[in-house]
């Protein structure tokens, strides 16, 4: 299916300053049953939002309406652990376009360029400076290009580039999951087929 279009975005953040935030944290192994991609953001960081009652903790950030935003930042080494889709699944349906840390999971980096969510990897003083920042103003925004491959804090006017594969920048780019990328090649594909013999 295809997915929103990635450009830029610029966004308040949500701060989540905690490491090695796995996949069974991300998304809990019980509600990995379902057969569709939808409600899974319902269940985003569930133990960690909701008490066993199902009221929310008051002290976890996605229960704290003073931040907001479709960028998520993480700490070191987000998103380890087993390898669930679901777990991007659940990032991506919560409402988040993207997720800045200084170090990603190899297996949920690719997952979620797959469906849409762009994975920012920045040096560690970077990602401090913006704890720093959007703890003391939470309307603080980042500006992510990812044409220009920069994130940036408008705020101190601090920029990094980041790293993306480049088959996965263009599917970004043009909202585009892989199916979508071959059937936008499909007249190529057919004219291709045409000169190759039986």
């Amino acid at each position: 299916m295809a997915y929103d279009k990635f450009t830029k975005l610029t966004s308040t953040a949500v701060p989540l300053p905690i490491e090695n935030v796995d996949t069974d944290q991300i998304i809990p192994a019980r509600f990995l049953k379902a057969t569709t991609r939808d409600g899974f953001g319902d269940n985003l960081f569930r133990d960690w939002r909701y008490n066993g009652d199902d009221t929310p903790k008051e002290d976890f950030v996605l229960n704290n309406p003073i931040y907001s935003g479709k960028i998520l930042v993480g700490g070191k080494n987000f998103g380890s652990g087993s390898s669930r889709e679901h777990a991007a699944w659940a990032v991506y349906d919560y409402g988040f376009r993207c997720v800045v840390s200084s170090f990603f999971a190899d297996i949920f980096k690719n997952n979620c360029l797959n469906i849409g969510v762009l994975p920012v990897q920045i040096s560690p003083e970077f990602l401090n400076e913006i704890f720093e920042a959007v703890y003391e103003d939470p309307k603080t925004e980042l500006v992510i290009d990812l044409e220009a491959q920069t994130i940036t804090l408008p705020s101190s006017g601090t920029q990094e580039s980041f790293d993306i594969n480049g088959y996965k920048k263009g599917n970004m780019l043009n909202g585009f999951d892989d199916i979508d990328y071959l059937q936008s090649m499909k007249s190529e594909i057919e004219s291709f087929t045409e000169t190759r013999p039986f």
